[in-house]
This record gives structure tokens, sequence and C-alpha cells, in this order.
């Protein structure tokens, strides 16, 4: 396992934070804060729920922290934590509104046209991104922007690392057919 000064740090805090230590707690809440936010952001599309969304998984994040056996793991459990808490959220909503195609709707991302200029590829690409549905934008997020490793998005997602690979195999194909289809 590759490891950098980042993953070491997170680790120590985290054991840091299981003895108690406040600090730490802090520390961990400064670091992580922000990235959980954008990640229940994407999952409800709601500043709000995802500042609800947010403040719960804090609070399961610490009262299930001690019984968290390997510290390296914290970021794909941290997010599992908050994964979770944005599908209740959802699903809350859903039942609320008794209307399964608004809550799709809520999650998914609208499309954005496509620019008439071909030589903007990054447009291209984010165009032919927000077409996938809500799901597969979280995987390519997690695995690209995030550069999360696959086993801990295998835990945020709740599946086996290899349906993880073939899923974005699957994806990048799927992308490259709508940006062909699109320039042609």
């Amino acid at each position: 396992m590759n490891r950098n000064a980042d993953d070491i740090l997170n680790e120590l805090l985290v054991l840091r934070a299981q003895s108690g230590d406040s600090e730490a707690v802090r520390l961990l809440v400064r670091r992580w804060h922000p990235k959980l936010i954008r990640h229940a952001r994407k999952l409800t599309e709601c500043d709000e729920a995802a500042a609800d969304v947010v403040q719960e998984g804090w609070i399961a994040i610490f009262r299930g922290l001690r019984r968290l056996k390997d510290p390296a793991i914290f970021r794909g459990w941290a997010y599992r934590i908050v994964h979770h808490k944005s599908v209740d959220w959802i699903r809350s909503q859903t039942r609320r509104r008794k209307l399964n195609e608004v809550a799709r709707d809520q999650i998914e991302s609208p499309a954005v046209p496509i620019q008439s200029d071909d030589s903007n590829d990054v447009e291209t690409l984010r165009s032919a991104i927000s077409r996938l549905t809500a799901e597969q934008q979280l995987l390519l997020r997690m695995f690209y922007n995030d550069q999360m490793p696959l086993k801990e998005i295998a835990v945020v997602m709740e599946v086996p690392v290899g349906t993880l690979k073939f899923r974005l195999y699957s994806l990048r194909k799927q992308l490259k057919q709508i940006i062909e289809r699109d320039m042609s």
C-alpha cells in the first residue's frame, strides 16, 4: 500500500482522536468536513441537506470512532457513513413526495449543452459526464477527483473491487461513445 505523509497524518489523527484527544478531533473535522460536504452535496443536490447529512455523519463517526480498528480506512469509512446518511435523506424525500420520478430527477444532474467549439475538450467531457447517472458521476468523481483507491470506493459503494473496475471500464467506453456521437 502506497502511503504518503497525508495518509500517515490522517492515521495519527484518528489514533489520537480515538484516545480522546479533542485537538485531534478538531483537526480531523477541519481536514475532512469540506470533502464530506462536497460528497453529500453531490448526492443530495442541496446545500442545506448536505450540511445536515454531514452533521449527522459526524455524530455517527464520533460514536463509532473507537470501534474503528484500522485508522488507515478512516476516509472510506467516513465517506460510507455520509453516503448512507445521504441515501437516507434521499429516501425520506422520496417517501414524503411519494413520486419516484421526482426523487430520481433530484438525484440526477441536468444535462449541459455541448458547446459548438469542438476544441474545448474539457467542456465536451463535462457535457458527456453530465449525461451519466448520479451514481456513475459519483464513481468518476471519487476515483479521478478525490483520487480514492478502488478499495475505499468499494467500501463506500458496497461493491467488490472487481465490479468497480468493470464499471470504470464501462464508463470510459460509454463516455467515448457519447463524445463520438456528439462530434459526428
